[in-house]
Order: C-alpha cells, then structure tokens, then sequence
C-alpha cells in the first residue's frame, strides 16, 4: 500500500540529468543535480530538513509547541525553514541582507515567516544578518539554526540513517547509469555544506575524485582553496554563494582546487541552461556549470562531472540581471 508523503519527505530523491547540448563534444559528460525541483525550489531544502530534525532529536525544537526559529539567510534556506516550520508548528524569523533579491523576502513572507532586513556587509560585520539573528536569538530565547557552523548542514549532503545526502544519491544515480565512478564534483559554496558533505561522501567511495569549488570573482575563497590565504573581497552580483570569509562547514581538506567565474558568464550561462537544456535556474547554477564544463574540457578524468542546480529562476524576478533580460525577450515579442 503507497502512503502518502508529506513535504519533509518529499524533499531529495532529485533527477540527475546530463547537458546534453552544453557539454556536446567534451572528453567527459556532465551531469547536474536538480536541486532546484526540490519542494522549496533549492537545494537549502536538505539543509532546512536536517537542521530541524536535529534539533527535535536532541530536545532543542519541540514541534507544535509553538517555538521560534531564526535564520540568517540568503533567502533558500529561509525558504526550506519556512516549509518545515508549517510542517512542524513554528513560527520562523528570516533576518537577510538587502542585497538580497526582493523576491525572496515577499516569498518568505507569503510562506508565513517574518522577515528583517541588515545592510550589506562581510561576515564579521556586527550588522550582518548572521550576527543579527544571534543576538535576536539570544535575547529572545529563540532557536538559532546557524546553517555556516551547525554541522547537521554537512550531514543533509553527506547522509545519516534516515535520510539520504546528496553525495550518495549522486552515487547511486551513476552508478544505475553505468559510471563506475565520477571524476570531478564541482560546486560553490554559501555555507559549504553541499560541496564539503556531498564532496567527502563522494571521496570516501573513491580518493580521486576530484571536489572543485566553483567561486564568484569577489569573492575571497578560491584564493583560499589554492593558496590557504583568502583573496580580496570584492562586490559580486550572483546570490546565496561566495564569501569574504570562510563558513566553519566549508572544509579545506575536502577541496582539490577552485574555479572563478565573472557574474556576467554566469548569467550567460543560466540563459543558456534555460535556452538549450530546459533547465530554469538562478545566477548560482551558472556558476557551478560554467566552473563544471571548464573541468570537462580539461580531460585527465576517470569519469564525468557532476554538479548542482542550486535553485530556481523564479526568485530572481527583481534583480538587475534578471530585469536585463526580460527586456531584451520583451523588445522580440511582434504583434500580428
């Protein structure tokens, strides 16, 4: 008898498709993770469902108690939270940056949260919204999710007994493909929990594959990846990745090398992953594809590559980047 599922279960299980136009001609396929279809429309889905649980399993989080929680976020993980805190009875408070997309911030308040707005800033800056929803937690007494530092963020991708992590679905779906192993993960990173859980579960089954991380320019962490020292932090356009500092569930040790990529080839690609492969993705996912088929085109692999579709192209609406190219579409739009 099929029972039916509710949204914390429905969250994972994500179709692993391969660029078939993109990549055509390249020494080796690539294949993205469709992080994007998840209930939420991201991958912070995973992130949500593993934090909350944890938190239940060890009595900080009681469901339909009516608790507190409260998140700094680039507006996914908001998302995921705000799905699991319908599902379980809590009332959500998301704290974001205002370079955060104006999209986000209506979405999170239609899905019932209430939301607070900090200016921009590092993650050392006593405004940023990290540090904000801290100190809102602490005064308040609420539940501080803590995505950067709370290690059940790695375990959403690394995997645990109840529910598989993205780094052993990925396995399991190449491996029904026929791929006896992978060559190159490769992935940005907002928290670091996708690239280091995914990338140390995918490791573990084979030492070499490689785990790339795919970097905005300004942002300081490629730098880091490669030499051990952060690299300037400079403004970049693209959401929810990239840092001038290092997230305590990015770890080095996972990570073989970095990719940078310009905001502007990252929007060139989403357009391009809309036009040619049907995939509807926001400026992240042009990141991690463009990084991905450099990796491709090198060779030297002893199987594909795989990477992530972070999320959708519908919470981007607002953005400059997103507005250019609705207008450029708009003026080839002819009446008969």
């Amino acid at each position: 008898m099929v029972r039916a599922m509710d949204v914390i279960e429905a969250i994972g299980h994500t179709p692993l498709i391969e660029l078939k136009r993109i990549a055509a001609g390249l020494p080796v396929k690539v294949y993205v993770k469709c992080e994007h279809l998840n209930p939420g429309g991201s991958v912070k889905d995973r992130t949500a469902r593993a934090i909350i649980l944890d938190a239940e399993a060890r009595g900080l989080l009681r469901p339909h108690q009516g608790m507190t929680i409260v998140e700094g976020t680039a507006g996914n993980t908001g998302v995921g939270l705000a799905l699991l805190a319908s599902a379980r009875g809590y009332r959500l408070v998301c704290v974001l940056p205002e370079k955060m997309a104006v999209d986000k911030r209506i979405a999170l308040c239609q899905l019932g949260s209430e939301v607070i707005i900090t200016p921009n800033g590092g993650m050392s800056a006593p405004h940023t919204s990290d540090l904000v929803a801290a100190r809102l937690a602490e005064e308040n007494g609420w539940y501080l999710t803590n995505q950067f530092h709370n290690p059940a963020n790695l375990e959403a991708h690394y995997g645990n007994a109840q529910y598989p992590g993205t780094g052993e679905e990925i396995a399991e779906q190449l491996a029904a493909l026929g791929h006896k192993t992978i060559g190159a993960f490769v992935c940005s990173s907002g928290t670091g929990g996708t690239i280091t859980g995914a990338g140390k579960r995918l490791k573990e089954a084979d030492p070499r594959i490689q785990v790339v991380l795919a970097d905005p320019v300004g942002s300081s962490l490629a730098d880091w990846v490669t030499t051990g020292t952060l690299g300037p932090d400079a403004p970049f356009a693209v959401e929810g990745i990239g840092s001038g500092s290092v997230p305590s569930n990015l770890h080095r040790d996972v990570l073989d090398s970095a990719e940078k990529v310009t905001d502007a080839d990252a929007f060139a690609m989403v357009e391009r992953l809309v036009k040619e492969e049907g995939l509807t993705v926001g400026g992240s996912t042009g990141v991690n594809v463009v990084a991905a088929l450099r990796v491709a085109a090198r060779g030297n692999l002893d199987g594909p590559v795989v990477t992530i579709a972070a999320d959708l192209w519908d919470r981007y609406r607002s953005t400059a980047w997103m507005k250019a190219w609705m207008e450029r579409e708009a003026r080839g739009i002819s009446a008969r």
